[in-house]
């Protein structure tokens, strides 16, 4: 049985080992992708809310605008 187990391992140890590090070498591309995607997605955002910042004081500026038209 002890030689048996040797024939047979260095076999699947051979073919097991590249497709190990084929399945780490995609796993850490797409790791990198989904990274670089979230900082897309978390720039995207401040920029999202650095404008909707830059509306309100835009409609707050109007309604002052308007207000201070209507007093006279």
């Amino acid at each position: 049985m002890g030689e048996i187990f040797p024939f047979f391992f260095f076999p699947f140890s051979g073919i097991l080992m590249p497709v190990l590090i084929v399945g780490i070498v995609f796993w850490y591309k797409a790791r990198e992708k989904e990274i670089q995607a979230q900082q897309e997605l978390r720039i995207r955002e401040m920029e999202h809310q650095r404008r909707m910042k830059e509306l309100e004081l835009e409609i707050e500026k109007t309604k002052a605008s308007q207000g201070q038209s209507k007093v006279p």
